[in-house]
């Protein structure tokens, strides 16, 4: 009789470690989910600030430059004007432009579009540093799951269960290439 209670403490040892296994295993599995959603939260962010942040971009840089370029057609128009009447109108063409440069920098000493642009660049700084972290949160969990679903003896619940290996996050090669800078 003592060796049928030996046989069922050593089935329900073994059951109680499958059950564990099983649940410690299911864990990592929803905590790499988890990570994963996690991360893709922080990359939607990012994917909604970078068309402000070209939008903002473009917006600036087409009215800084649509300014700047009325002043210098102005001021050309008037240094190359080869009448009286043409330096009068380029000259009054010019003050007119050189005006509107003045007021739009009186009005936006720190140009709003520049503020916005700064502000977006700041967002978007703080989203790809949270990015970063979530991806070493997601590859950490990712590793302790696949360790635990390889390593002796979890791996036979894993493979009875049907635990797959997760995929760590990493970058393709042409992100490890060096950013070219072009003026």
């Amino acid at each position: 009789m003592t060796g049928v209670y030996i046989a069922i403490g050593v089935i329900v040892i073994i059951l109680l470690w499958v059950v564990s296994t099983y649940n410690g295993l299911v864990k990592l599995r929803n905590m790499v989910r988890e990570a994963f959603s996690t991360m893709d939260v922080y990359m939607k962010k990012r994917y909604d600030l970078i068309p402000n942040l070209v939008e903002t971009v473009k917006g600036y840089a087409a009215h800084e430059a649509g300014t700047l370029e009325k002043v210098i057609k102005a001021r050309n128009a008037a240094a190359s004007a080869t009448t009286i009447e043409g330096k009068i109108e380029g000259e009054n063409a010019l003050a007119g432009t050189l005006k509107s440069l003045f007021a739009l920098a009186e009005a936006y000493p720190d140009l709003k579009a520049n503020t916005n642009f700064m502000d977006l660049q700041r967002q978007l700084q703080t989203v790809e540093g949270d990015i970063a972290n979530s991806r070493k949160y997601y590859n950490a969990v990712v590793r302790d799951y696949n360790i635990k679903i390889e390593s002796f003896p979890s791996v036979i619940v894993a493979s009875m269960f049907g635990f797959k290996h997760e995929t760590m996050f990493e970058i393709n090669s042409a992100e490890r290439e060096n950013v070219k800078v072009q003026f």
